[in-house]
């Protein structure tokens, strides 16, 4: 499943196509939501915000769209009045005199009053977006240490979107070789120092992978791009201190690390 700065780059091309033009065709797949048509043509889409690996289509009449990938949902664009060939079934359709943007295969889907749709049981049970700028590392310190999380092992805690929505696992893995903590740590037993790495590397990582993942040749401009430190490297020599990256299994999920530097 994309993480949190692979929904961001989406919404960003999304937006790119769309953005504040009049929507000249609007289709919906699910009976239910059908009725919004004639409420959308003629709108704007005035923004796309992730959330975490939500998406929602904020529209000008102050209705917004809730959508969620889940594991075979998958956006497109395309020119306007054109549809790309593929197996997957048409979901939504919003068009622009200029282009469209298409959802495929996605189920969770719905439409209403953007203060509605903020009730939506997801958004209410995920934490803060990690890639939200208005997120400093002071408030994530604090987050650490409240009495929800801070009992919490971090292997875990960090696939759970209530801590901070949008981490998933290659962050995980690459946020607490950043850290250089061992994933059975609690935020509660970390020193001070610790604490407060953990807290940089949980805004700093994803952040880097949103600006740059991808932009660049990886063997190149070290400092300025995202590069995977541990994840499917397993066998290769750390960068830090030249130990053997393992790979193991973790909540169900591959997990990668040093056990030289990751104490």
């Amino acid at each position: 499943m994309p993480e949190g700065p692979e929904i961001r780059r989406a919404a960003d091309k999304l937006a790119a196509a769309v953005i504040d033009q009049p929507l000249t065709a609007v289709d919906f797949a699910f009976p239910q939501l059908k009725h919004y048509r004639q409420r959308l043509l003629g709108e704007r889409i005035v923004a796309i915000e992730p959330r975490g690996k939500a998406l929602l289509t904020h529209f000008s009449n102050g209705l917004t769209m809730y959508s969620h990938n889940q594991l075979y949902g998958v956006w497109k664009v395309a020119a306007a009045g054109e549809t790309p060939e593929t197996k997957r079934d048409l979901r939504v359709r919003l068009e622009t005199a200029r282009s469209a943007i298409l959802l495929y295969s996605a189920s969770d889907i719905t439409v209403g009053p953007r203060e509605e749709i903020e009730q939506h049981p997801f958004l209410q049970r995920i934490g803060p977006d990690v890639l939200d700028m208005s997120l400093t590392v002071d408030d994530v310190e604090e987050r650490l240490l409240t009495p929800r999380f801070r009992r919490r092992q971090l292997g875990g805690m960090l696939l759970d979107q209530a801590f901070l929505a949008g981490l998933g696992n290659y962050l995980r893995a690459e946020i607490l070789w950043q850290a250089e903590l061992a994933p059975q740590h609690k935020p509660q037993d970390l020193t001070p120092e610790a604490l407060r790495r953990l807290a940089e590397a949980l805004l700093a990582v994803p952040r880097l992978s949103y600006q740059t993942r991808g932009q660049a040749d990886d063997n190149r401009h070290h400092g300025a791009l995202f590069r995977f430190k541990v994840f499917h490297r397993s066998g290769e020599p750390c960068e830090r201190c030249g130990g053997m990256i393992v790979r193991t299994e973790l909540s169900s999920r591959p997990f990668y690390w040093c056990p030289g530097c990751q104490k």
